[in-house]
């Protein structure tokens, strides 16, 4: 199991603010194609077009990144403010 946090308009746009997915452990792309497959919203909102970060375990990850069972996994939207 992986804990997923949804931030901002992403938890909107989801209406999920967290869940627990049985996951065995895969790179952070397979995850992101994951939740794609959920349906259209999913795969919109999580689009590779779209500007959004994933924190694992509080650190931001830039590249690819395996996930493992036990993880904390953050998906985190555009920030804008002045």
């Amino acid at each position: 199991m992986i804990r997923i946090i949804y931030f901002g308009l992403l938890k909107d746009l989801l209406g999920l603010n967290e869940e627990q997915l049985a996951w065995q452990g895969a790179s952070s792309d397979e995850l992101l194609n994951h939740l794609r497959r959920r349906g259209a919203k999913w795969s919109e909102h999580l689009s590779e077009k779209n500007i959004f970060r994933l924190v694992v375990n509080q650190q931001i990850i830039y590249e690819p990144t395996f996930i493992k069972p036990g993880d904390e996994v953050a998906i985190l939207p555009p920030v804008t403010g002045g």
